[in-house]
């Protein structure tokens, strides 16, 4: 049997931190050994919020590494950047206009905009259909997302539906694969992980810089327990062998805080110096990169075709 195929997307926006890693980074790894894959660096969706070209190009060659770091191995998955497939812009116009704008003002990302009285762009409204088709172009099985963008793989679905409901049996159907037993993973301040909170600890930060944030974790002064060392300190250790130690060094939080960063260090050093050696060679990597794109480029020019032909324009 032909394995299944996934297909994850991931944005250019800066530097990933063990949050990232813990909630989706590594499930993309570990499902390559099982599954054909797809990762892309969605490029065209980062151009939401990041307009300066330099920094776009530097986020871009870093997630390759990034991943390439990680363990990702281009034999195993397509690795491609998304504004190399002009079929996927090409697909999400299709889409639109088989796609209400009442459907869209159900979107997440929209409502929330709404929400804060914010200006909307057209591609925060009609982004939901550059996804769809980021997705159906490569007929995943299953899309790998947390509960909370679940709504993105049921836009893709419904829409899958609509069309071939309209032109004839074209898309497969994907599946939400939802990453389960993440729990939120808390920054140093109590609050979720996020570089919009100033409260991360980056992937593959130096060690001095893992001291400095560790020692900044926010912790409760009366004693007993730091939850949010602990939070943080179970993503390296069992609960088993944590519960003891924290027990028996109860208070003593600088002790603590010094064993996380050690575990830390252990966890990030490796990885951190693999980023090193790949970035050494950019072209080499940037090549990776390409080759990636090169075949996707096949499977997404073929189902454009067919699609093209579906709705007749395919003339000669």
């Amino acid at each position: 049997m032909s394995k299944k195929i996934f297909l994850s997307g991931v944005q250019p926006s800066g530097k990933p931190h063990i949050g990232n890693y813990f909630g989706a980074m590594k499930q993309f790894v570990d499902l390559q050994n099982e599954h054909d894959g797809y990762v892309f660096i969605a490029d065209y969706h980062a151009l939401h919020s990041l307009r300066n070209p330099k920094e776009m190009s530097e986020n871009i060659k870093n997630v390759v590494l990034d991943y390439l770091a990680l363990g990702l191995d281009p034999q195993k998955v397509t690795f491609f950047k998304q504004s190399d497939i002009s079929e996927h812009t090409e697909l999400a116009w299709i889409f639109e206009t088989i796609t209400t704008m009442p459907y869209l003002m159900r979107a997440h990302a929209f409502k929330d905009a709404q929400a804060r009285n914010k200006e909307i762009d057209v591609g925060t409204f009609n982004y939901p259909m550059l996804m769809a088709a980021d997705i159906l172009l490569y007929s995943p099985d299953v899309v790998p997302v947390g509960a909370d963008q679940k709504q993105h793989v049921e836009i893709a679905r419904d829409t899958a539906e609509k069309f071939n409901n309209t032109f004839g049996e074209t898309f497969k159907l994907p599946e939400a694969m939802i990453i389960k037993d993440v729990a939120i993973i808390p920054g140093t301040d109590g609050r979720k992980m996020s570089k919009s909170y100033n409260n991360t600890i980056p992937l593959f930060a130096e060690y001095e810089e893992i001291k400095k944030c560790v020692m900044s974790i926010v912790t409760d002064s009366s004693g007993g327990i730091p939850k949010n060392v602990y939070a943080i300190h179970k993503l390296f250790r069992s609960e088993d062998e944590l519960k003891k130690i924290y027990e028996e060094k109860a208070g003593k939080y600088k002790e603590l805080k010094e064993m996380l960063i050690d575990d830390l260090e252990k966890f990030i050093a490796p990885l951190r110096e693999r980023r090193k050696e790949f970035a050494k060679d950019i072209p080499k990597v940037l090549a990776i990169l390409k080759a990636g794109s090169e075949k996707a480029k096949k499977v997404a020019s073929a189902k454009m075709n067919e699609v093209r032909e579906k709705i007749g324009v395919q003339v000669y």
